[in-house]
């Protein structure tokens, strides 16, 4: 099963305004400047699906695009659908107090309430693994996930390790998956690990 199409859906600020949940949903949730736009656009081979912002934090709505699969294997196969959902990124965005509050819950409500999540697909700095908002937000997604909901661990820009500090990393969260954009690495197997929840292959 592979992603054949994606096209840009729509932009919401809140749940309130988000399409109707009818689709399986993915959502993508990193700090700013982790390479999620990259990552996108690697998955759906759409050089500028996703847009990434030269001011990290800049991008505060919530991105929807609508994704088609095609299983190869079965030529007589219907496609199957499911839609990404590209969250602000946090970490950097220089806003208002006031601003940055309204935003945080939104994003909390909309993670805790949409009923049509499926996946929350977590992006890590590989060369910065252990940071605090990274930890906090791993607790806060184990918190609310639902039994039929799935968390993936995915680590980014690991073009940027050597081949030691990658095993080290691998040894330490060995359910990662392990992404390198420039090296075109990792992208098939987090393909075919979305394929496989949703649709089962």
């Amino acid at each position: 099963m592979r992603i054949i199409d994606a096209q840009f859906a729509v932009s919401a600020s809140n749940i309130a305004e988000s399409p109707n949940p009818d689709k399986a949903e993915i959502a993508f949730i990193g700090r700013s400047n982790v390479g999620k736009s990259s990552l996108l656009n690697s998955l759906t081979k759409r050089k500028s699906l996703a847009k990434s912002s030269s001011t990290p934090g800049k991008t505060q709505l919530i991105n929807f695009f609508d994704i088609k699969f095609k299983d190869d294997e079965n030529k007589e196969d219907e496609h199957r659908f499911a839609r990404f959902v590209d969250l602000p990124g946090f970490g950097y965005a220089k806003v208002s107090k006031s601003l940055k509050r309204d935003w945080n819950r939104n994003l909390t409500e909309f993670l805790e309430r949409r009923i049509s999540l499926q996946i929350f697909v977590h992006l890590i700095d590989s060369r910065h693994n252990d940071l605090e908002i990274d930890k906090s937000v791993d607790d806060f997604l184990k918190y609310i996930k639902k039994g039929d909901q799935l968390i993936l661990d995915v680590f980014t820009k690991t073009d940027k390790l050597n081949q030691a500090e990658l095993q080290k990393l691998k040894l330490k969260y060995p359910d990662g998956i392990f992404i390198s954009n420039l090296k075109n690495k990792g992208i098939d197997v987090l393909e075919s690990t979305i394929s496989k929840y949703l649709f089962g292959k």
